[in-house]
């Protein structure tokens, strides 16, 4: 294929429906084994620091890789990156199911991570390679809807194969949400970068790219929107199969019931997002919802602090600030993830890959920081999503609410 290879992405329904299989690699990947999590650590005799790992050490491996992933993608594209990286997450995959030890375990999830990274690098690239911004976030809303959509459906199958079949069908299922995707990009993605950057990996213009990108004032605003919002979300999730199903006794089947209710709330929230960027600016759509995630954050310490022990306490009244905070995350992504990488069409790979590495490392810290505070794990949730909320709000209000997103032209889709 030459540099200048044509785009044959077959309709906006097909880009979309990709966008969203790569970007729900990360909630399947993530999410699906939680109700896992404490069995892994009976199973194997591993101490907590150890279960955390098998989740830190993948996102840490998913935010690093794409510092090479990006690059990569600029100078030979985004297909043989997507590909690449596909192959080996079914490898790495079917290492997790067949794991022997945690310590194998661990290193099968980072490869994993690695793996993961080209898929979740790549798609944000492409929303950049077609759309101008705006459109572009109205495009990620769209396959973050999808993403939602996959998301309901993680825990309560991972939790059932866990009950029914035990924990290694958990991760096995892995392999056929791969493959499948794998399948769906050599059979109907060829390239949507119309431009290569042939000194995209040599060492003096790599630095000089990373440099620019992390000195734009648009990718600071809106990458830190992107990762703070995440942090709030891996908060939750690395923390709720212990507050459920360990301190409140819910059978995972249960639990994965109060997880799609969450995603149904992401789902309704990226909905929102579309809504009202018909209406109002990406930075007052931001803004709006950053009052929300405040509220949340706020509601959550008044939960954990005054509602053990009390007769209104319960599940509900855990997942309700939750709601709230994922409501005001499914405006927080897309427009994050899009408004980021916005300025840099011509370096759009790299972009992505340094906005995944921030919230990878920022969740890497809070997994660390959750595995030494989990005495109290709905404690420990509440203090992470309300330390959260309070960084979203200061970024809505005194960093994106300044900056408008550019307007460039975008690239149509091939008839």
């Amino acid at each position: 294929m030459s540099n200048s290879a044509p785009l044959l992405i077959r309709s906006q329904t097909m880009t979309v429906l990709m966008l969203a299989l790569l970007l729900g690699l990360q909630p399947v990947t993530t999410d699906l084994y939680l109700p896992a999590l404490p069995a892994l650590t009976q199973v194997f005799g591993a101490s907590m620091v150890q279960a955390q790992l098998t989740l830190t050490a993948l996102l840490l491996a998913f935010g690093t890789s794409q510092l090479v992933w990006g690059p990569l993608s600029d100078k030979w594209g985004r297909r043989p990156v997507l590909l690449g990286g596909i192959g080996v997450y079914v490898v790495s995959a079917i290492a997790c199911a067949l794991a022997p030890d945690i310590e194998t375990l661990i290193a099968a999830r980072t490869l994993q991570g690695v793996a993961m990274g080209a898929c979740v690098m790549a798609a944000r690239a492409i929303v950049r390679d077609l759309y101008e911004p705006v459109q572009g976030a109205k495009i990620m809303s769209q396959a973050l809807s999808g993403l939602g959509l996959i998301a309901c459906t993680c825990v309560p199958v991972g939790g059932f194969l866990t009950d029914l079949l035990g924990w290694r069908w958990a991760l096995s299922s892995l392999i056929l949400f791969a493959a499948f995707t794998g399948a769906l990009i050599y059979f109907y993605f060829d390239e949507s970068l119309q431009q290569r950057n042939p000194h995209a990996l040599q060492v003096n213009s790599l630095w000089a790219a990373v440099k620019h990108i992390v000195r734009n004032p648009t990718f600071q605003a809106y990458s830190a929107l992107s990762t703070a919002s995440f942090a709030g979300l891996f908060t939750f999730l690395a923390t709720s199969s212990f507050v459920f199903t360990q301190s409140m006794g819910l059978s995972k089947t249960v639990y994965g019931l109060l997880m799609v209710s969450m995603s149904l709330s992401y789902i309704v929230g990226t909905f929102i997002c579309r809504w009202l960027l018909l209406r109002v600016s990406v930075q007052m759509c931001v803004l709006m919802a950053s009052f929300v995630s405040l509220f949340a954050g706020v509601l959550m310490m008044l939960v954990a602090y005054a509602g053990p022990g009390q007769s209104w306490f319960g599940a509900w009244a855990v997942m309700l600030p939750v709601n709230f905070f994922l409501l005001a995350h499914g405006v927080h992504q897309p427009c994050g993830q899009s408004g980021c990488i916005a300025p840099f069409p011509e370096m759009a790979g790299t972009a992505s890959a340094l906005n995944g590495f921030s919230m990878m490392l920022v969740a890497f810290g809070v997994g660390t920081w959750i595995g030494t505070h989990m005495s109290d794990p709905l404690l420990a949730m509440a203090q992470g999503m309300m330390f959260a909320s309070i960084c979203i709000g200061l970024i809505g209000i005194l960093a994106v609410r300044k900056i408008p997103l550019p307007q460039t032209a975008s690239i149509p889709l091939a008839k």
